[in-house]
């Protein structure tokens, strides 16, 4: 053990823990990808974002054309990609008297193609959007660009040359990288040929947040997020099974708790293992989750052993936010995830939360044969009443959160997954739900999720798929080769960053229709 001090923060470093982590780092896999098309980006109302691209001459000619300054071009890879950029440019003309001045802007969407990076005004660091300006001294010239990109698209503006010379782009192609072995997945061909498209889209959108850990997304944040590992992880088990990663990411989070031996909501793994200063309630309680997936999923009954009392000490201190009534206490600070819904309450949902990891704990602790097995067992008999006393609403037929009383969507999603009611009346709430549509409603891929597994856990797996079809579906009409961070069918543009140009356009938490349609055979 060592110790490590952050500001406000402590961390229990486990160096053995680390080790193990550092020795299932994973290989990479590479493959050469070229550009499919040159393209035009269109303006158009009645797309995503008001831009679309459009075909004008096949990549092949690029090497045909001659650009000079003020010229520009697109390109397009045809599919999303995660990797390395090399361009080889040549002189035409004159011998150059001068440097090649080079932008390049790397997109996902065409949107990031069309509007300048310049006018952007969010809230998170514009250095998460991907450009660069280049100057090329001696021509002809191989450029291979360190920064790894995640992107479909990629324009270029020849900033300036000289009167004298223009150049040419005789090859332009992508090391992607990732560590999923697609050979490895079991191809499925489903009869619905929309859930067959979702199912190969989610296996991308996987893959290309496989790294040497599960990124939550490879354009932007490029790092392992509990949440994310959660589902990241039940996606993997039904298609990679790449399983050593998955372990790799649980021993990453238990070497690396706080003082009070709680384990960080995310983790940066370069230049070494650091743990971020962001704890969240149902974030370190996915560890329980997470760890439980993976023995079940395994049988690794060593790493259940070794990783078990992190894994206990996440519901004990969990179990310390427990007013006298045995319900979480409330608190305006970001204490607990859930969702990005705007206004959302947190507490009835984590408070599904919390019951659904116990449940989990208690069979990983039966598994185990340890005492922490029965004690378990009695705290949970009183919260589900608790729950059931204080935070059902009998006259809304609801469960209520927070001193507002609050309605949400994800409020009955949690409790239906904790199984807080019996499967007759989970279905009847999911039911009630729908028709009712409560205004604090859900934001992410990450809490749609939980919404089709509530509806396939309380009998309504019919509907549970129409939902699919409408919420990714929409994502695939609306021109999506991996699933998106947000998307909301009413609210296209909406970001809680303050611009989609940083929204990430291929992100974990959005992987899972391939683990739905497979675990529930839909």
């Amino acid at each position: 053990m060592s110790t490590q001090k952050l500001v406000n923060q402590v961390i229990i470093r486990n160096e053995q823990f680390i080790e193990t982590a550092e020795q299932l780092k994973p290989e990479l896999y590479e493959s050469i990808v070229k550009p499919s098309s040159i393209v035009d980006i269109k303006a158009d109302p009645e797309v995503i974002h008001g831009w679309r691209s459009e075909v004008v001459a096949p990549a092949s000619s690029l090497a045909d054309n001659e650009y000079q300054k003020n010229d520009s071009f697109v390109l397009d890879f045809g599919d999303h990609q995660v990797g390395y950029l090399t361009i080889n440019i040549r002189p035409a003309g004159s011998p150059p008297d001068a440097p090649l001045k080079l932008k390049l802007t790397i997109g996902e969407m065409p949107v990031e193609m069309a509007e300048p990076f310049e006018n952007y005004n969010g809230w998170l660091s514009s250095s998460w959007l991907q450009e660069e300006t280049i100057f090329v001294d001696v021509l002809p010239a191989v450029i291979s660009l360190p920064r790894r990109y995640s992107f479909r698209y990629v324009k270029f503006d020849v900033i300036d040359t000289s009167p004298k010379y223009r150049v040419v782009f005789d090859r332009v192609e992508c090391k992607a990288v990732t560590s999923a072995n697609l050979n490895a997945v079991e191809k499925i061909s489903h009869q619905d040929p929309e859930l067959q498209r979702m199912d190969e889209i989610s296996i991308k959108t996987l893959a290309d947040c496989m790294q040497d850990v599960f990124e939550d997304g490879p354009k932007r944040d490029r790092r392992l997020w509990l949440g994310d590992l959660r589902l990241q992880a039940l996606a993997n088990y039904e298609t990679f099974r790449n399983n050593e990663l998955v372990k790799r990411c649980l021993y990453l989070f238990a070497g690396v708790p706080d003082d009070k031996g709680k384990v960080p909501a995310n983790v940066f793994v370069a230049p070494k293992l650091i743990a971020d200063d962001t704890y969240l309630f149902d974030y370190s309680l996915f560890f329980a989750a997470s760890l439980y997936d993976y023995y079940f999923a395994t049988s690794d009954l060593e790493t259940l052993k070794e990783l078990w009392p992190t894994a206990y000490h996440q519901v004990d201190l969990a179990l310390e936010r427990l007013d006298k009534n045995n319900i979480l206490k409330d608190s305006s600070d970001w204490w607990s995830f859930i969702d990005w819904e705007q206004g959302l309450n947190k507490q009835a949902p984590s408070q599904g939360v919390l019951i659904y990891t116990m449940k989990q704990a208690i069979r990983l602790a039966e598994e185990l044969n340890v005492p922490e097995r029965d004690s378990l067992k009695g705290r949970l008999d009183e919260i589900i009443e608790a729950t059931k006393t204080h935070l059902w609403d009998k006259e809304q037929q609801f469960f209520i959160s927070g001193s507002d009383r609050q309605v949400s969507w994800a409020s009955q999603i949690w409790m239906v997954l904790a199984g807080v009611l019996t499967k007759e009346e989970n279905s009847k709430l999911m039911k009630r739900l729908l028709e009712e549509n409560p205004s604090v409603g859900i934001a992410t891929p990450y809490m749609y999720h939980h919404l089709i597994e509530a509806l396939i856990v309380s009998g309504e797996k019919e509907r549970g798929i129409e939902e699919m079809k409408t919420y990714w579906g929409g994502m695939i009409q609306d021109g999506a080769d991996t699933f998106w961070e947000l998307y909301d069918p009413k609210n296209k543009d909406f970001s809680p960053y303050g611009s989609h140009l940083i929204n990430s356009y291929c992100h974990a938490w959005s992987c899972t229709p391939t683990y739905l349609i497979r675990k529930f055979s839909l």
